[in-house]
């Protein structure tokens, strides 16, 4: 795969990754009633909701950053991995496997992109 193409798959995955939880931090912090009823029967307290909001819409800030912030990109990309998986089971737990859905492919999209990130800017390390 050349860079253009890596580049194309990686910016798409960017700009989905930031409608899906930039849209999801927005209603988070706008108290959207169907966002909050949900997030509460999966048993999450109002204060931590805001908090998610504001870091989801703190993290596709950052992503949409082109070449710049690379270390705090990977904090977001965990921090996104981290809110999926911990959405996967509590949805698994509570409301059953068929509500996962939107957990799986988030997870797909979001490892494809991340993929591509670390294809883009190859990780360098430095003995101290």
């Amino acid at each position: 795969m050349n860079t253009k193409t890596t580049k194309i798959i990686y910016w798409t995955g960017v700009v989905l990754t930031s409608l899906w939880f930039g849209a999801s931090g927005f209603f988070e912090l706008t108290t959207n009633k169907i966002v909050w009823e949900i997030t509460q029967q999966l048993g999450y307290p109002a204060h931590f909701i805001y908090i998610l909001g504001v870091m989801k819409i703190s993290g596709i800030i950052t992503l949409l950053i082109p070449n710049k912030l690379l270390r705090l990109k990977e904090w977001v990309f965990a921090g996104i991995f981290f809110d999926i998986i911990f959405a996967f089971f509590s949805k698994l737990a509570v409301f059953g496997f068929g509500a996962t859905t939107d957990a799986i492919i988030a997870f797909v999209m979001v490892s494809v992109t991340y993929a591509m990130f670390r294809k883009l800017y190859t990780a360098t390390y430095v003995a101290a």
